[in-house]
């Protein structure tokens, strides 16, 4: 296996495909295509959440650090027959490799979609450092169950105004 970087498109099709939340982190960076014998299996993204320099002094708050100093991994998804499998601890392994080889970050981070029930196994396999959890409210969809997370809400606010041709109230 190795990783390479995929242009945007190819990487947004795939995790449109393939990942359960289709919505992308706005400080995406890095957009990277996992591939076994020249076939795309996964897209990883690196870059930051929505507070990259909170994040950063929080994880790290002793040292004078910058959101240049890590990455986040937003997104990594892959092909179905590939998380049926234990290729997860070998891909977090070569895209160390890949972020130390092509990058001046000094940590990679991520942060475990609770909101869906995971805690981050595969990361803490690969020995990430667990550092904890957080609560956070959530929206459910009440026709399809889906779990909504607020800052998906807004937008999703504004689109239900624009299909309803209703004017947005800004307060």
């Amino acid at each position: 296996m190795e990783i390479n970087r995929i242009n945007k498109s190819d990487a947004i099709i795939f995790i449109h495909k393939y990942h359960y939340s289709k919505i992308l982190p706005r400080l995406t960076k890095e957009y990277l295509g996992v591939f076994e014998e020249n076939t795309l299996i996964g897209v990883i993204t690196l870059g930051w959440g929505t507070q990259p320099l909170h994040t950063i002094n929080k994880i790290f708050n002793k040292h004078k650090l910058t959101s240049s100093d890590y990455y986040e991994i937003g997104k990594m998804c892959f092909l179905p027959r590939v998380n049926n499998s234990n290729y997860g601890s070998r891909i977090i392994s070569i895209l160390i490799k890949w972020v130390k080889k092509n990058t001046k970050t000094l940590f990679l981070y991520t942060l475990a979609d609770g909101i869906m029930g995971k805690c981050g196994y595969v990361y803490q396999a690969s020995n990430f450092k667990y550092i904890g959890k957080f609560k956070t409210s959530i929206y459910y969809d009440n026709n399809t169950g889906e779990k909504i997370h607020p800052r998906s809400s807004k937008q999703l606010c504004i689109e239900n105004a624009e299909y309803e041709n209703k004017k947005r109230f800004s307060g």
